[in-house]
């Protein structure tokens, strides 16, 4: 793959990135979606930021494993492996620009109900509408395999929860090493990922474990408030990104 030096800085950014978001500010997620679809055909990028995603949630695995609160996970996995299923089925025929406003709607629409449910009193976790974690699996699982943008949607369902900061990173860390590993088989199915983008993939691994490293720095320095910020936030940027 032929990449001017413009476009390497921005694969290694976005690269970078990667492991910030993996160990970090999970928030980062849809930033680094967008450079990778800015430097080469959207479709084809999906395929080379598969596998450095998997390597981040390596590392953020076994940064935060004994924080994963495993109820969550199980919960949502069999939602989300049925979205990646309709998301590989779907691929290829829906229209680029219905398909990001309706992932916007979604993202700006849950980014709002976080912010309004935060300012009423704590909701007791079984307390949470029977369809909300349903709901939230099958949409992130759907994100997922159409452009890696299940971040936002893990946000608001951790967020939701109520989660400390460790086991906020711990639960999504372990939710995502399993779904990305799972929709690996699609993506090759799919043929967007081949030799050539795995070459790409080991010029690139540096850069996310670097960005991995700098992702725990960051999350030892903020505070839950501001962690809860600075994520929501940058949700709701991306969220809006998409209609654009």
């Amino acid at each position: 793959m032929n990449f001017h030096a413009w476009e390497w800085f921005l694969a290694l950014l976005g690269a970078l990135l990667v492991g910030v978001a993996k160990t970090g500010i999970t928030g980062l997620s849809l930033l680094f979606v967008a450079i990778f679809a800015s430097i080469m055909p959207a479709r084809r990028s999906t395929g080379l930021v598969l596998p450095l995603l998997i390597l981040g949630d390596i590392v953020a695995f076994a940064a935060y494993r004994k924080h994963a609160q495993w109820r969550h996970v199980w919960r949502m996995f069999p939602w989300a492996a049925t979205g990646v299923v309709v998301g590989a089925l779907a691929m290829g025929r829906m229209d680029d620009r219905l398909t990001r406003l309706v992932m916007g709607g979604i993202v700006v629409g849950l980014a709002v109900l976080h912010l309004a449910r935060r300012g009423m009193p704590p909701v007791a976790e079984e307390a949470h509408p029977a369809w909300f974690a349903p709901l939230i699996g099958v949409l992130a699982g759907f994100t997922t395999i159409v452009s890696n943008a299940a971040g936002p949607l893990m946000v608001i369902y951790l967020l939701a929860m109520r989660l400390p900061k460790m086991e906020y990173m711990g639960t999504g860390a372990a939710f995502f090493l399993i779904l990305n590993l799972f929709k690996l088989p699609f993506m090759v199915g799919l043929g967007l990922i081949t030799a050539q983008s795995l070459v790409l993939n080991l010029a690139l691994a540096p850069a996310v474990i670097a960005g991995t490293f700098a992702g725990r720095w960051l999350l030892g320095r903020i505070n839950q408030r501001l962690f809860e910020n600075i994520a929501i936030g940058l949700t709701f940027a991306a969220g809006l990104r998409m209609f654009l």
